[in-house]
């Protein structure tokens, strides 16, 4: 069942627990995202960088078989389809491709355009009955060739953005994408206070929930938090069971190997089953299971 964003995020600001946005890369991605969302009972967001659905073969592609699968798999859980940190051109063709749900990330614009653009993108993407997500104070790391340090926003500009009309809001509070280095100190919990109380409590977005230990992700949720963007994790543990599934031999090109197991789809089945096993796990952190309504 596809849906925006909107009422999803309000009722889990409300209910103090978080959904969780899970990248796809793939078909097999999307199955073991929404299979395992359907098996939790549990609302699920369904991101898609710039980078992926370019490789997915582009947004319309993405949107048809997102749609395909929710009818084929007889997925009864609200599911939303999501553009993460898009720019303005990729936001306005994921709402012209049937996306439900779209991010525009301007922080790397100045912030007057950054606020220009969202309200343009907010009207737009309202008159077609898509969310929409924009981003203040960088999210650290690098993601789709927008690179930012983990900073700190600043309350009074996520009031000034919350102001545009958007949905929900990711606020930079010194988390980064990818893998967490040793050295790194932590969320500030005290900023996102400040940004809870200067917004009039949007729903707020955690970017980056790879490597956050569990409990300061707990702490997040019941400080405000409603959506958790999960990405790396999920790449890891494909990565890992396919690693060992060909160590193992069983993926050997070899007339010897009775099981075929060379074939695309036993060969990426490990990394399928590994995907819902972490998304599972995630979905009761958060949780979000249980919460379909």
């Amino acid at each position: 069942m596809l849906v925006n964003g909107t009422r999803m995020l309000q009722l889990a600001k409300r209910g103090h627990y978080a959904v969780g946005q899970f990248n796809i890369n793939n078909l097999e991605w999307t199955k073991a995202v929404l299979l395992t969302a359907e098996k939790m009972k549990a609302p699920v967001i369904l991101g898609v960088s710039m980078g992926a659905g370019k490789y997915m073969g582009g947004y319309k592609v993405v949107a048809a078989m997102v749609r395909a699968l929710d009818e084929s798999l007889g997925i009864t859980v609200p599911v939303c389809l999501h553009l993460d940190h898009g720019n303005y051109d990729a936001a306005k063709a994921c709402i012209e491709a049937g996306f439900t749900s779209i991010m525009f990330d301007g922080s790397a614009l100045d912030l007057e355009e950054n606020l220009k653009k969202t309200e343009e993108l907010v009207a737009y993407a309202h008159d077609k009955g898509v969310s929409i997500e924009a981003e203040v104070g960088s999210i650290g790391g690098t993601e789709d060739g927008i690179t930012a340090d983990g900073e700190v926003a600043d309350p009074l500009v996520c009031k000034r953005m919350v102001e545009t009309g958007i949905d929900f809001l990711a606020a930079g509070i010194g988390n980064i994408h990818g893998i967490y280095p040793a050295n790194w100190t932590g969320l500030h919990f005290d900023a996102l206070d400040a940004i809870n109380k200067a917004t009039n409590n949007i729903p707020l977005v955690l970017h980056g929930g790879t490597g956050i230990p569990d409990d300061q992700i707990v702490h997040a949720i019941k400080e405000g938090v409603s959506k958790i963007n999960v990405n790396t994790d999920c790449q890891l543990v494909f990565a890992q069971a396919t690693i060992d599934y060909c160590a193992a031999g069983k993926a050997a090109p070899t007339g010897e190997n009775k099981e075929k197991g060379y074939d695309p789809r036993k060969l990426l089945k490990p990394g399928y089953e590994a995907i819902c096993a972490k998304v599972e796990e995630k979905i009761k952190l958060f949780g979000s299971d249980g919460k379909a309504c």
